[in-house]
């Protein structure tokens, strides 16, 4: 073999591979510079994937729970609308008895009507109020209104004293406004029986066992109207 032709070889080839080492060089540079630059474009598209993920979690959680799909934001944006199906969610029920005594003495004639009664009342959640659950990178806050009595059911009424005065006498009108204070009467001791407090940490329970996220998860509860 020629020398001279070897020789022209290794001359023709340095060049060449160093052109080569180059290009690839500024090829790596290219993909890393492009891929530092998506870096945050490309985490915060993750992050909110995740955060629509745990939305939707969180939701499925209410609706079998309460048949309720809050109004869910991620960021501040509104991600899902409130959709309910049911107007009220009963949380608790408890039995509640009581007694009103009616007295009324006119020119020294007296009349008596004494009830008693039996309810049931039922504490949850009015749905109609503002259910909001807004998702951030490090925590969930899950707003809902306080638990209210949603109704108390009349099981049995007893009249334990229907006195007459001589010339007093009971009306039908005092009969009929004696009923009608017993509901309310049964719904003011339900509400301070502590059945309200009852149904709220009943409700944090099932949310807590749903909504297993690994982020902070604050269960508010706002004021709302009382219900009627």
């Amino acid at each position: 073999m020629n020398p001279a032709s070897l020789e022209s070889r290794r001359k023709f080839s340095w060049p060449l591979a160093f052109t080569l080492i180059f290009l690839i060089g500024a090829a790596v540079v290219t993909i890393i510079f492009l891929r530092l630059e998506s870096w945050p474009a490309r985490t915060a598209r993750q992050s909110t994937a995740e955060l629509e993920r745990i939305g939707r979690d969180i939701r499925d959680a209410f609706v079998e729970v309460a048949h309720l799909q809050p109004r869910v934001t991620i960021n501040s944006r509104v991600y899902l609308e409130k959709t309910t199906a049911m107007a009220e969610l009963a949380i608790l029920s408890r039995q509640i008895e009581v007694e009103h005594e009616f007295l009324h003495t006119w020119a020294g004639s007296t009349k008596r009507v004494k009830l008693h009664g039996s309810f049931t009342a039922k504490a949850g959640f009015d749905l109609q109020q503002d259910f909001t659950v807004d998702l951030r990178p490090d925590e969930i806050t899950v707003r809902i209104p306080h638990a209210s009595i949603l109704g108390v059911e009349q099981k049995q009424t007893e009249v334990l004293a229907f006195e007459n005065g001589l010339w007093n006498r009971i009306s039908a009108a005092d009969l009929e406004n004696e009923l009608a204070a017993l509901p309310e009467l049964a719904r003011q001791k339900a509400a301070e029986s502590g059945i309200l407090l009852e149904a709220e940490a009943a409700l944090q329970k099932q949310l807590d066992d749903r909504a297993q996220t690994g982020r902070r998860f604050n269960l508010i509860f706002q004021n709302a109207p009382v219900k009627d």
